[in-house]
């Protein structure tokens, strides 16, 4: 059995005339990325891998998430292929995750994710939004033989409201 939780980066700042890759978080993508943090600190078994897009707030909703989560930050792994927003690259990071790894972590984009949780998950999600939580399970013992899973749980930050 593999588990797999996809995370959508939060809410990125417009405010600074920046590169896209370079965007930080704004105010509200702080603060919904801890209360997303430490709502699944309960709701899941901790991940064996965890990797994020090296996008600035990519990272930093990993690292704020990874802190709820008692996750020391040395464990994130930055991939350069997760700045994807067609979900190619993204099915090739997971499906290329090592079959040891039973639970992984991923933090990304849209459009990619939502493409990934319709595509290999069992529930019908409009909009991955951002800082939103999806963990979808898979009956298999190699992460590249996975086909349609279960999503368990699909929690957006407006629902702890």
């Amino acid at each position: 059995m593999k588990t797999l939780y996809l995370v959508r980066h939060a809410k990125s700042s417009w405010e600074f005339n920046l590169e896209d890759h370079l965007r930080p978080l704004n105010q509200r993508g702080l603060d919904d990325a801890t209360k997303m943090g430490v709502f699944i600190r309960e709701k899941i078994k901790i991940p064996q891998r965890i990797i994020s897009s090296d996008a600035v707030r990519a990272k930093s909703t990993a690292v704020l998430y990874l802190k709820e989560l008692g996750i020391p930050e040395e464990r994130l792994e930055l991939d350069k292929r997760l700045y994807d927003f067609t979900g190619n690259k993204l099915d090739t990071v997971i499906k290329s995750c090592d079959k040891r790894i039973d639970r992984l972590m991923i933090f990304g984009h849209n459009n990619a994710l939502t493409f990934w949780v319709n595509q290999y998950g069992s529930k019908s999600i409009d909009n991955v939004s951002t800082a939103a939580f999806t963990a979808i399970t898979f009956d298999v013992n190699d992460w590249s033989a996975i086909k349609k899973g279960e999503t368990i749980l699909y929690v957006k930050p407006k629902q702890l409201n």
